[in-house]
């Protein structure tokens, strides 16, 4: 029956007309390794591993998105998908938080919008969170970008980091039952602007394939974020520092 199934799939490839198989995915697959803050208001670190992936371009039909991975991106407005991994909260980890509730990771999944130009950009995103919370959260920023040779492009700019209520009481709030049972006292976060601060990227381009890239940011908690008795037994300054090695790959289906 799969031989049957892998013919008749196959005869039907070939006699697609040549522009209809002419479709592909590019698209680089990496993973890296940093320091980052042990949770949103520590003044302590731990050393993190983490994926990355980078959209290069879909030819598919009518879709033609995107210019690869190596490529220069066209000018003006897209839109694209947002991606977001904050860390797990946990006591253990962190005997400080003694008596607060544990947070596992967050994954936040959403749409950006941005607006390219050769040396610049600017972008938005909106997320929501699927696990750990279930807010919403959202980045503004901007990016001067630099290219001083064909292998490497440097990308600099300000953020800033947005969140809703629940967003906020989920990492800064502390409720009367945590209160009691931890040193910090109740508090009730309220969404907004929760953190700004600049992020500065590096990409080395080793050959077509593989590429090096290291990421240095910094942001500064603001309003409730800053205020919650977490930061302020922790600390408002959140650096984090990043090296990772990612592969190009292009599928043609």
């Amino acid at each position: 029956m799969r031989a049957v199934i892998f013919s008749a799939i196959s005869t039907l490839m070939f006699a697609l007309p040549a522009s209809a198989q002419e479709r592909s995915f590019n698209f680089a697959l990496g993973a890296g390794v940093g320091a980052v803050p042990e949770y949103m208001g520590s003044d302590n670190f731990e050393a993190a591993a983490f994926p990355t992936f980078t959209f290069g371009s879909l030819k598919w039909g009518p879709i033609d998105a995107g210019n690869g991975v190596r490529g220069l991106p066209n000018n003006g407005f897209s839109f694209g998908g947002a991606f977001r991994v904050l860390n797990e909260r946990t006591a253990e980890d962190s005997p400080e938080l003694t008596g607060m509730d544990d947070i596992d990771v967050g994954v936040e999944i959403g749409f950006g919008v941005k607006y390219q130009q050769t040396n610049w950009m600017a972008f938005g995103e909106v997320r929501k969170g699927v696990t750990g919370h279930s807010g919403l959260a959202g980045t503004w920023g901007a990016d001067l970008i630099m290219r001083p040779s064909d292998r490497l492009r440097i990308t600099a700019g300000p953020r800033v980091n947005f969140g809703n209520d629940e967003f906020a009481n989920t990492y800064f709030g502390v409720t009367g039952a945590e209160a009691a049972a931890s040193r910090f006292d109740a508090y009730e976060a309220t969404g907004g602007a929760l953190s700004a601060g600049l992020a500065v990227t590096g990409t080395y381009f080793i050959d077509d394939k593989w590429s090096l890239e290291g990421v240095v940011s910094y942001e500064k908690l603001m309003g409730d974020a800053a205020d919650s008795p977490i930061t302020l037994n922790g600390s408002e300054d959140q650096w984090r520092i990043g090296l990772g090695v990612s592969r190009t790959f292009t599928l043609n289906f």
